[in-house]
């Protein structure tokens, strides 16, 4: 098993079991245990783990019971701007989709009050329930697995009821974004099911506040040329703003003003 291999197999193990052991998991891959630990240090590095002795488990941001709670109060007044501008992508339009990122969820906030009849596709729980309130919204639930501790449907499940229905634009926000390995996140069955929303859709509209640029994440939800529109602050670092125009300029870039506190 190669290194890249190696190591998404070890996030996805902790993703589940949310700890492991180095002598258990060596044999299981068969390498050498100073080669697991030279992984695990990897993966500290960048975020993914805390090595502990003898083995690693989660860091505390994603641990399931608070990770989607912590996510929505981060830069909140950030994610609403930028929902604010994403509504206006949706004049006209009959049927959306968008995924159950927080950031989605600002985005859903400022669905309650829209008067238009609009389909919405949602494979957030939480977003459901806050659509489920406008009376002028016809909200379709994706079917899927549910994890303990999510607010979200993941997996193929979803993709019998998405291959029935042509969304005009998908919405979607991730765990982080990089030109080169586009936009990521932390779960295979997240991104499985984004890809299936993205192919479903005429648009892909992607929405990233600040921190997640530059940021990488287990496993790549989209490609950077599947992105048609990027919502996005001024807070972004230009050199990365730069980048993307020089060699994506088919992508929209909006940037937001933020406003100073």
């Amino acid at each position: 098993m190669l290194a890249p291999s190696r190591r998404k197999k070890i996030i996805q193990i902790l993703n589940e079991k949310k700890q492991l052991l180095v002598k258990d998991t060596s044999r299981e891959f068969g390498v050498s245990e100073g080669t697991l630990r030279n992984d695990l240090k990897i993966l500290e590095e960048e975020g993914f783990l805390v090595k502990t002795h003898g083995g690693a488990m989660l860091p505390e941001q994603y641990a399931p019971n608070l990770a989607f709670r912590s996510r929505v109060e981060q830069n909140q007044s950030e994610k609403k701007l930028l929902s604010n501008k994403a509504m206006e992508q949706i004049e006209g339009k009959y049927c959306i989709t968008i995924d159950a990122s927080s950031t989605c969820l600002e985005l859903a906030k400022q669905l309650v009050v829209y008067k238009k009849n609009l389909t919405v596709i949602t494979n957030g729980l939480v977003t459901a329930q806050i659509l489920a309130e406008n009376t002028s919204l016809n909200v379709i639930m994706i079917g899927g697995l549910v994890r303990p501790g999510s607010t979200e449907i993941e997996g193929s499940l979803g993709k019998t009821i998405l291959s029935e229905i042509n969304s005009d634009i998908f919405f979607t926000s991730p765990h982080g974004f990089t030109v080169e390995s586009g936009l990521n996140d932390f779960s295979v069955h997240e991104a499985q099911l984004k890809k299936y929303m993205a192919e479903r859709a005429e648009k892909c509209v992607a929405v990233v506040d600040h921190t997640k640029i530059n940021r990488k994440s287990v496993v790549t939800s989209l490609e950077t040329n599947d992105i048609d529109v990027l919502i996005t602050s001024d807070q972004a670092p230009q050199g990365f703003l730069e980048k993307l125009k020089n060699q994506y300029s088919t992508i929209h870039l909006v940037t937001v003003k933020q406003r100073k506190t």
